[in-house]
Parts: C-alpha cells; structure tokens; sequence
C-alpha cells in the first residue's frame, strides 16, 4: 500500500479552489487518489482562525465551506484527528518554524509515516517526507 499523503492546509484549499496551481504529477495523484489522503483538524482550526480574523476568504463560513467538502460522500480526504502524542511531538520539535499549526502537521506526519504535500520551504529542515505540491 502506498504511503498515505497529509495535505498542508493550502494544498486542501487549491484542491477546490485553485487546482490549477499543482503540478501535473501532484494534481495526477490528488484525481487517482491511489495514496490515502488526510487533513489534520489542526487544518481546518487554521482555516476557521483565518477566516474569522479576515486572513482568507471562502464561499461561505468555515463550518459550511470544511463541512460540506470533507463529509462529501465522493471525497477522498479523511480527517485525522489530533492526538496528545501529536500536540507532545510538535512542542518537542526545535523551532525551525514558529507556526503551531505547520508545527503540529509535521509532528503528525512524523508519528503516522505520512508524506507531507506542500509548499511551505519552512519544513525542509524537519526529519519529514516531503512532496512538493507546485515545484521542485
């Protein structure tokens, strides 16, 4: 079995909004959905926290945009829940990257053995699996 893939937080958000912004290779993946796909509920707290600080615009409230899209009877992006190990590992990773959130996913993509898809160059220092979601 493939290795499971966990989205960063913009990968989820380009997956309805801007898909255009992968890669071929990424965007390949993301439609064949060969590989288990997770959002962390630390994703879907930083999408709440941003849109009601006004940092990112959807369609709708985050309780209706992340509802609709991730309890969709066709979607392939499980919710992985945060556990007190994750939230331990996250605290005990050197500060690279000050962002609890990115902090936390890294923590999770740690303890699960999943590929983290992103953008963000802040992990490259972290002992994690990374795909690129728009280059290298």
């Amino acid at each position: 079995m493939a290795r499971s893939l966990l989205l960063d937080t913009h990968v989820w958000l380009w997956m309805h909004q801007n898909p255009e912004k992968f890669v071929p290779l990424v965007r390949e993946c993301l439609e064949d959905c060969k590989q288990p796909l997770f959002l962390s509920v630390a994703s879907v707290w930083g999408i709440a926290i941003k849109y009601a600080l006004g940092k990112l615009p959807l369609p709708e409230t985050p309780e209706i945009y992340c509802n609709q899209r991730l309890d969709a009877p066709d979607t392939a992006v499980s919710v992985l829940p945060i556990e007190r190990a994750h939230v331990l590992r996250a605290g005990a990773l050197p500060f690279y990257h000050r962002d609890p959130f990115d902090r936390l996913l890294i923590a999770q993509a740690q303890l699960e053995n999943f590929i983290l898809l992103t953008v963000d160059e802040k992990f490259e220092p972290y002992d994690v699996d990374l795909l690129w979601a728009d280059k290298k």
